[in-house]
């Protein structure tokens, strides 16, 4: 971005009077990323000389100078961040492995906190922060977790997905309403009507994407054919019993839209085994676009969230945080798409 030697001086002087400039306003001022600057004054490898030249004489500049508790930090720094995350969900397992090689880059080590059945997180997150981690990214982790929110005291935490209104813990989650509105557009193009949502609604993310279906729903003015047929659990086995209530009923939806994709591959091998036609006689449409969806005896029709847009968004709050511990929370939605496969398909006749 390119502005005026005289707006760029009174933007300068006016941010001085209010508080001091952060590796943002350098970054700003350069032209470059937060990222970059943070490695240069971090003085990690790789950047070249002439960006570190740049860098250090705008943070001479503009008068950037390390707070006390950041460079205190760095005295004891591990440089290492934890990830909490579900190991059998395949995006957020997709989104660590993406984070491994972009922290690293940063000069940032992962911590892998896999959360199970036997290793909730509660555990996962006390074994973590044992682990001297300086930041945390948690995927829709227990609320009501007390090594949580202790740490949440400590360490700077984003929060994805899932999340509460802490004043100090940031956000990255997908945009649930425009994926869902494409996805109930999709069908509608297909002359589907009698849609139905199938889906997990036992915690914030599985009622914000059913309440999104809701939404796209009325806004095609088929509010009053929305229903919501909610699994015990978000997983394969959730989808197949749902599938198997599904093949019961005397008059069935046209189209189903899935929470997960997990969930909707449990519906396809029920249907399979009883030899429904997907998408002759039902359409299936999944959430997440994993490598589940791509699977060529799958070719599952799903809403795609953005893994790389989901990294970078974490890492970029989490190096911010750890710079201001204090700044105001950053929410951000990561934009979604629709990739069509297989397992949509037009209507059938009568």
């Amino acid at each position: 971005m390119t502005t005026g030697v005289g707006s760029d001086q009174t933007r300068r002087a006016g941010r001085a009077e209010s508080r001091m400039p952060t590796m943002a306003d350098i970054a700003d001022h350069v032209g470059v990323s937060r990222q970059l600057v943070s490695l240069v004054l971090r003085d990690v490898p790789g950047p070249s000389a002439e960006s570190k030249e740049r860098i250090l004489a705008a943070a001479k500049e503009l008068g950037y100078r390390p707070n006390a508790s950041a460079r205190m930090l760095r005295q004891s720094r591990t440089c290492r961040i934890g990830a909490v995350f579900g190991m059998r969900h395949p995006f957020q397992v997709r989104v660590v492995e993406r984070l491994f090689v972009r922290a690293a880059e940063q000069g940032f080590h992962v911590v892998p906190g896999p959360v199970t059945s036997e290793r909730p997180t509660d555990a996962v997150v006390a074994a973590l922060m044992e682990e001297r981690v300086e930041a945390l990214l948690a995927f829709n982790p227990d609320p009501a977790s007390p090594a949580l929110a202790e740490a949440i005291d400590l360490v700077p935490v984003v929060w994805l997905g899932e999340w509460v209104d802490t004043p100090t813990v940031d956000n990255v989650h997908v945009d649930e309403v425009e994926g869902l509105r494409l996805a109930v557009g999709h069908l509608i193009e297909l002359g589907h009507r009698n849609i139905e949502y199938v889906g997990w609604t036992g915690g914030n993310v599985g009622r914000d994407r059913a309440d999104a279906y809701r939404r796209a729903m009325a806004g095609a003015g088929l509010e009053s054919r929305a229903k919501v047929l909610s699994c015990d659990t978000y997983d394969e086995e959730g989808g197949a019993e749902m599938a198997r209530r599904i093949l019961k009923r005397k008059r069935r939806p046209t189209a189903l839209i899935c929470g997960g994709d997990q969930t909707a591959v449990g519906l396809l091998g029920v249907f399979a085994r009883a030899g429904l036609d997907v998408p002759g006689e039902i359409s299936v449409v999944g959430f997440d676009d994993s490598y589940l969806a791509s699977l060529s005896y799958h070719n599952l029709t799903s809403v795609r969230q953005d893994v790389e847009a989901t990294v970078e968004a974490s890492l970029s709050a989490v190096l911010e945080r750890l710079e201001d511990a204090h700044r105001p929370r950053q929410v951000t939605a990561t934009q979604t798409g629709l990739v069509v496969r297989d397992s949509t398909g037009p209507v059938r006749a009568g």
